[in-house]
């Protein structure tokens, strides 16, 4: 059996915890959001990632149950997988996860077991920050609800919400700088980005993502559940004298200006500019919506998916062509399949349009999609290099 080479990364999941505003008779980390705990899910999201040394920090009396996850999570890098106890507060723990790391780790990730669902990417940009020079690493969020101020049930002003920012996990930190600030801290603080900046340490940022939401109450459980397990399309009950196809045309144009990576079509794009939106700005997500939505005659994107839906800020195409392939279902209708053109100078997507068809077909429920591109010879916005346009056509057939 060959040997795991041994990284230069380890990542300390958190799983210690009780758990109490979740109310559940187990230990949070513990509860079943399907056949598995929130701790596997958790686990899969960081194997899935770079290479690491994994630290699952988990309460006294359930080592063996952290065991089990983190090795069925591991599959072949089974020898990077340890349980150590954690304490009674949360940097208890995380100490405890520091004293369990090798002797080669240079960078150090934090995570929590509750954001379940943090995709491996998230990992990718944590550690490629701090492997480029920074101390620490915090995945963010923008706000997009308006924030007041208030003194008990008094409104005092409103705060400029451009200047804040909703902190995720994974955290991540050079190995040196987190202990040197484990050992200087004399209070608890709300996260490890906290601890390290009071130290006196200078903590930049990352794109975070939506679906790295912590799961701390019910409904969050729920919503958790949901995302696993996306509505399957239903059929109406809806009388029609002679069922016939019917076609769809949606269009889209998202400019650059983002901070992150592009995302087009479905798929993360490292290195391209990042285009601006209320989502992720993915052109070619939204025209397909918007056409399978005409087809169907049920409104268009901002009707389901508007800025006033703060659970769509941030999301992937996945998320909304699942919950457009339901809405028709719902009206009685599946797609049959979907044509779409890219207007754009970049990203240069012939080497990847069936990488893109295979992931946004999939999104539908396996619904035919071609995808085709063309840079417009230098003419108009996107020939100049200033945002990308999409054209989708849908055709959908009764259910």
């Amino acid at each position: 059996m060959s040997i795991t080479p041994v990284p230069r990364v380890a990542v300390i999941v958190v799983a210690a915890g009780s758990g109490t505003r979740l109310g559940a008779p187990a230990p949070k980390a513990f509860v079943g959001l399907d056949e598995h705990t929130i701790l596997r899910h958790a686990l899969r999201g960081v194997f899935e990632g770079p290479t690491a040394q994994v630290v699952v920090v988990a309460p006294a009396g359930r080592e063996g149950d952290a065991l089990t996850d983190a090795l069925e999570a591991a599959g072949d890098a089974r020898d990077l997988a340890t349980v150590v106890v954690g304490g009674t507060t949360r940097q208890d723990s995380v100490a405890a996860g520091l004293r369990a790391l090798w002797g080669d780790i240079d960078i150090v990730l934090v995570h929590d077991a509750a954001r379940a669902l943090t995709p491996p990417a998230v990992f990718s940009r944590v550690i490629a920050a701090v492997a480029a020079g920074t101390d620490g690493v915090l995945p963010v969020l923008p706000v997009v609800d308006t924030i007041k101020r208030v003194a008990g049930s008094s409104v005092v002003e409103g705060v400029d919400r451009s200047q804040l920012a909703a902190a995720q996990t994974p955290q991540g930190f050079r190995r040196d700088v987190l202990e040197a600030a484990y050992a200087v801290a004399d209070r608890e603080y709300t996260d490890d980005a906290a601890l390290v900046a009071a130290a006196g340490h200078s903590v930049t940022t990352v794109a975070g993502d939506a679906r790295s939401f912590k799961i701390t109450t019910p409904d969050d459980l729920e919503r958790a559940r949901t995302t696993l397990r996306p509505v399957e399309p239903s059929r109406a009950t809806i009388e029609r004298d002679t069922p016939a196809p019917r076609i769809g045309i949606g269009t889209d144009v998202h400019a650059y200006g983002h901070e992150g990576t592009l995302w087009l079509a479905g798929l993360e794009w490292p290195g391209e500019r990042a285009l601006a939106g209320h989502s992720d700005g993915d052109a070619v997500a939204h025209a397909i919506v918007d056409a399978v939505l005409a087809a169907a005659g049920l409104g268009d994107i901002g009707t389901h998916f508007g800025t006033d839906k703060p659970e769509y800020a941030g999301a992937h195409a996945d998320a909304f062509l699942a919950r457009t392939r339901s809405l028709v279902g719902e009206a009685g209708y599946r797609i049959a399949n979907v044509s779409v053109q890219v207007q754009a100078n970049r990203p240069r997507m012939s080497s990847r349009c069936r990488e893109a068809e295979a992931v946004l077909s999939g999104a539908l429920g396996g619904a035919a999609v071609s995808l085709s591109a063309t840079t417009t010879d230098g003419l108009g916005f996107t020939g100049r290099g200033e945002g990308v346009a999409a054209y989708a056509v849908a055709m959908l057939i009764p259910a």
